[in-house]
């Protein structure tokens, strides 16, 4: 990452970002001429009706796909510009990701799934856990730490997925529906979370969601329609 991703500068630029999808005999614009900026230590939410293109432009900002056409940089890093096992590194060091469906692995403990992507950079897994473990803590599932998916609740799993998203520090954070599964109490500890780390660490992060509330706890809100992100009030 370029010394361009100081405190005071923008973490995430994406400018004209365009996808379109084949579709029979026609193509579907999903996403049109779209930019956003969000600066490090910023938490914007995006908000906008089912099937407008919010996880689609998830996918994007984290390079799980490629736009049609458009670009996304993060922290002054072209991500058209890394070929996939490059994007995949830089994915695991700078990105954290919170999907709406906990995609956690079963036959791996909360534990171990919170530490999966410090063991994949190369840490040791003792190492890897004690920090796994202080993040599970944060969110409430120390004493769960050694269940197996199996065996918890959907709102456990997710606060399981929090944690791994945010076990290595990431420069940001892409969350989908985040406390869709969580009780009032849990939500408002995981919002308490992301904070703290946008004021320490200088995290950004990128929420899509259909709760009012949590939307307007974030920074800033924009409504995805047409293609475009638009500023949007909730007053």
């Amino acid at each position: 990452m370029t010394e361009s991703a100081s405190a005071a500068s923008v973490m995430l630029d994406c400018q004209d970002l365009t996808r379109v999808y084949s579709e029979g005999p026609q193509d579907l614009t999903v996403l049109d001429r779209l930019s956003l900026q969000v600066h490090a230590g910023e938490r914007v939410a995006v908000v906008g009706s089912s099937g407008s293109g919010k996880t689609t432009l998830l996918n994007l900002l984290g390079g799980l796909d490629r736009p049609t056409s458009g670009r996304v940089n993060i922290g002054g890093e072209s991500l058209a510009a890394l070929d996939e096992a490059a994007l995949g590194r830089f994915r695991n060091r700078y990105i954290g990701f919170v999907y709406q469906f906990h995609h956690l692995l079963a036959e791996f403990t909360a534990l171990e799934n919170a530490a999966l992507p410090l063991i994949i950079r190369g840490q040791a897994k003792k190492v890897a856990e004690k920090r796994a473990m202080e993040l599970l803590e944060r969110v409430g599932m120390a004493p769960r730490a050694h269940h197996k998916p199996g065996e918890l609740s959907g709102g456990e799993r997710q606060r399981v997925a929090i944690a791994r998203a945010l076990v290595t520090d990431p420069s940001l954070v892409l969350m989908d529906e985040p406390t869709g599964n969580l009780d009032q109490t849990t939500a408002a500890t995981i919002l308490a979370l992301m904070d703290e780390l946008a004021k320490a660490s200088a995290c950004a992060f990128v929420i899509v969601t259909h709760d009012v509330g949590l939307a307007a706890h974030q920074d800033r809100v924009l409504k995805l329609d047409g293609g475009r992100l638009l500023p949007q009030s909730l007053a």
